[in-house]
């Protein structure tokens, strides 16, 4: 058994597989081989989580997929912070139960996994408390073999070592990367090609997943793996109803609200720069956000009331942040918003109150539309009441038969 590398020095490295192998003589019925594996990561509406490992071992030869049971490999995981956390462990160091073994179309032998909504030990992120931020952690993924694997022809093999290669989410890996002049990172997703210019999808992420500059960590990750928020818009079903869109997400080097007259510039020059170099309609560009992000939705709205076609705010804020103080979104400003806006929140929500600020929104935004949930599940699991931004990344909203995603595709300024 060979330890494997971290996920961070594998990628600063390279994720090359240690080759040797060994061929005994002729005469032995068995060989034994060296190898790298993949890890294979989904975000779920709960957080990326890594759900299969892939095992390279087409060039060893055609396996049998008979010889490959639940107790043919054991899998390890051991996850810590790249960053000081405190004093509070966010890590893990268990065994990750193997539920089936198969092998993919190239031969390589899968390894599924244990996941589910909620169950720990398969997270790639871990949230600080004390900075409010989610993180991506340090993987360190080994695998043991506990029985020999069997070529079609019958000779049996033994794999001694395995090396940890690159972590892989399609869904993630969709969005490219960029920074902007003034030096704020984003991703950005390019649909598939189609003739005439297509609108564009500002997804402005939550709280967790903004920087934390005075741990020089700024990652251009968490925005696509701590939610579904804006990879729910490049889904094949999203890209059908929009006909094709753009999908961009700055990430903020704090949280929105710290500072959301100055973060709005710094969005609004990703959006002229995505619009310059890309085919896109100035006249459909859509913003939506969870959390702070919600709070920064209503913000580019009431500073620049001429750039979006519509804004969906989700379980956003607009009262003081403090006791006393003055409101984020002042009642002035929410009255004179024009662009379309579909509010989105739950009842019981317990870190936004609803009611100040969802409610309190509505009320005073002209003719905008408010959903409100009783509580946030999905797929039979119960989410906090402050994850309404996952039905808006289901297109679960509605209203007269018109659900969210279809509203927004309509909208033109």
């Amino acid at each position: 058994m060979v330890k494997a590398f971290s996920r961070r020095t594998v990628l600063v490295t390279g994720a090359g597989v240690t080759a040797g192998l060994a061929l005994p003589g002729v005469a032995h019925a068995s060989r034994t081989a060296s190898t790298g594996f993949t890890l294979n990561a989904e975000t779920l509406d709960g957080g990326e989580q890594i759900t299969s490992l892939t095992v390279e071992t087409a060039r060893i030869g055609p396996i049998d997929p008979a010889s490959l049971t639940t107790g043919t490999f054991s899998v390890h995981a051991r996850a810590t912070s790249p960053i000081d956390t405190g004093g509070q462990d966010i890590g893990y160091d268990l065994d990750r139960p193997v539920t089936a073994g198969r092998l993919d179309r190239h031969g390589d032998i899968v390894l599924e996994l244990s996941h589910a909504e909620g169950q720990t030990g398969g997270n790639t992120l871990g949230y600080l408390d004390g900075k409010a931020r989610n993180v991506r952690l340090d993987l360190v993924y080994t695998i043991k073999q506990n029985a020999p694997i069997r070529l079609r022809h019958g000779q049996l093999i033994t794999l001694t070592g395995f090396t940890q290669g690159r972590l892989t989410n399609p869904e993630a890996d969709a969005f490219t990367y960029h920074t902007s002049r003034s030096g704020m990172k984003y991703r950005l997703y390019s649909p598939a090609s189609r003739h005439g210019r297509r609108p564009l999808i500002v997804w402005l992420h939550g709280g967790g997943e903004g920087a934390s500059l005075p741990d020089d960590y700024y990652d251009n990750e968490t925005t696509l793996r701590a939610n579904r928020g804006a990879l729910g818009f490049a889904t094949r079903q999203a890209q059908s109803i929009f006909d094709g869109a753009y999908v961009v997400v700055p990430q903020s080097t704090s949280a929105w609200m710290d500072d959301g007259p100055r973060f709005a510039p710094l969005i609004h020059e990703i959006i002229r720069d995505v619009i310059r170099t890309r085919p896109v309609d100035p006249g459909r560009v859509l913003v939506a956000g969870c959390s702070n992000g919600g709070y920064m939705s209503l913000k580019m709205t009431t500073v620049y009331p001429r750039t979006f076609a519509a804004s969906v705010p989700i379980c956003g804020v607009v009262t003081a942040r403090k006791p006393g103080g003055p409101p984020l979104i002042p009642d002035a400003e929410l009255t004179a918003i024009s662009t379309p806006t579909w509010l989105v929140a739950s009842r019981d929500d317990d870190t936004v109150d609803p009611q100040a600020n969802t409610v309190h929104a509505h009320e005073l935004i002209p003719r905008s539309t408010v959903t409100l949930y009783d509580h946030v599940s999905w797929n039979g699991h119960q989410f906090p009441g402050h994850w309404s931004w996952i039905y808006v990344a289901r297109n679960d909203p509605s209203t007269g038969g018109t659900h969210v995603w279809q509203w927004m595709a309509r909208q033109h300024r």
